[in-house]
């Protein structure tokens, strides 16, 4: 009973709530057109391909959605640090996005957006094509602020000096780095202030370029880097790893905020500390939303990060424009991971069917967040919260995305006991976002 009531609950956060009375039937995977509302979505990573699929299905198949993505198939950045160990290949984090045509009628457009028109509810394309929309969806990830590092403008630095943070070609460039790289060299991952992509992506990183030295080179060191003062995520669990399990092979230093990049002497430059030479140079550089977002205006906090209402994720900065994912600013207990942008497609998803037939989205979303890290080809480390969209609970400084309190287990009339539930269920909607694009 407890475990029925709280995968209904669960199910009900993700899908934000009015579900019941929007319908999620099976229905036929039909594209929708005609006269009816019109979703496009920009963005076909974990939040974008998500809003498209659950648009599509919350609303019966009645509501339209277009995808645009200008890459032929979903790349995943979780799990291509296993790529760099060796240990997973690029097809294993590859897929087409052929689920969200043939089984849900997604019209996807291969295709990038130069410009939005707020006002007139139209996008421009690069092809020179244009798309009317009712609501825009903009899942546009992350860029980097190559500015912040003027070396790295530099002809030709950008293909020698790889952040590999953008899983795809450069991910494969950084393997046959490393492979290249003589035994008792040195690989050096610089890592920005927070926040970023994926906060324990590159401790990962390290422990699984760590597990391929012992194997293949083990006379060779991993050093990293942090700007940040300390480990931001899963700390003392990598520390465990670095100790134990890569005893003399990897080194931490917190307080190393780079200031440049020496591409000719393989060198990294700080704000405070002494250069660095590295065999093998991988730098994750400071990140922004992606450029369209910024380019329409929607990056409102520090010009970095777009700003949205929580119960809808609608812009702060323009009607009917929602935003997903990476791009949003950061809230507590929510970070910028594939898990969380798949819950966000969910929730703006159902809020968005809601708006556009006339009903009113869930005020108390549930959403969850499960963070796996692997720190050999096998034995993983994660963690794991629940949050609850219900104003005035919580204790945190941002009172939209408050944690799952005591007071609002009680307004969501749940038990403590279902607590031991929560896990196995988290971990299922996390496969469940990994396949999302072949259902």
């Amino acid at each position: 009973m407890l475990r029925r009531q709280l995968v209904k609950t669960l199910g009900a956060g993700s899908a934000l709530g009015a579900l019941g009375s929007l319908g999620m039937l099976s229905g036929c995977a039909t594209a929708g057109g005609g006269n009816g509302p019109k979703v496009v979505v920009v963005g076909g990573g974990f939040g974008g391909a998500t809003a498209a699929k659950y648009v599509r299905m919350w609303s019966d198949y009645g509501i339209s959605v277009t995808l645009v993505e200008p890459n032929a198939s979903f790349i995943s950045c979780p799990i291509s640090n296993l790529v760099l160990g060796g240990v997973k290949t690029m097809a294993d984090i590859t897929t087409p996005y052929d689920g969200l045509v043939k089984n849900h009628g997604v019209n996807v457009v291969h295709d990038s957006v130069t410009a939005i028109d707020a006002d007139k509810r139209v996008i421009k394309l690069a092809g020179g094509g244009e798309l009317a929309y009712d609501r825009l969806i903009l899942s546009p990830g992350v860029d980097f602020m190559w500015e912040a590092l003027p070396g790295m403008a530099k002809p030709g630095v950008q293909d020698k000096v790889l952040h590999s943070w953008k899983a795809g070609a450069q991910t494969v460039a950084l393997r046959k780095q490393l492979e290249a790289m003589p035994d008792g060299g040195v690989y050096a991952l610089a890592i920005p202030l927070a926040p970023y992509r994926c906060p324990p992506g590159p401790y990962e990183r390290a422990c699984q370029v760590a597990n391929y030295f012992q194997k293949a080179k083990p006379r060779s060191k991993v050093l990293i880097l942090d700007a940040n003062d300390d480990v931001t995520s899963k700390g003392p669990l990598f520390k465990k790893a670095w100790a134990e399990r890569y005893k003399g092979m990897v080194e931490y230093r917190g307080k190393h905020a780079l200031s440049d990049v020496d591409a000719a002497g393989n060198t990294l430059k700080f704000e405070f500390q002494d250069d660095v030479k590295a065999d093998v140079l991988n730098v994750i550089p400071p990140m922004r939303a992606g450029a369209i977002a910024v380019q329409a205006g929607l990056a409102t906090a520090n010009k970095r990060w777009c700003e949205v209402d929580f119960l809808t994720f609608e812009s702060k900065a323009a009607k009917n424009i929602h935003v997903l994912g990476d791009s949003i600013q950061v809230a507590p207990g929510m970070p910028k991971s594939g898990h969380m942008a798949n819950q966000h497609g969910k929730t703006c998803a159902a809020a968005v069917v809601a708006l556009l037939t006339g009903q009113t989205p869930n005020p108390s979303p549930i959403y969850n967040n499960t963070c796996y890290s692997f720190v050999s080809a096998e034995d993983v480390v994660h963690v794991a919260s629940v949050l609850c969209h219900t104003l005035d609970i919580g204790n945190t400084v941002n009172d939209r995305v408050p944690p799952l309190s005591p007071d609002a287990w009680q307004r969501l009339g749940l038990h403590w006991e279902m607590i031991k539930y929560c896990l196995p269920e988290i971990e299922r909607q996390n496969a469940a976002a990994i396949l999302m694009l072949g259902d």
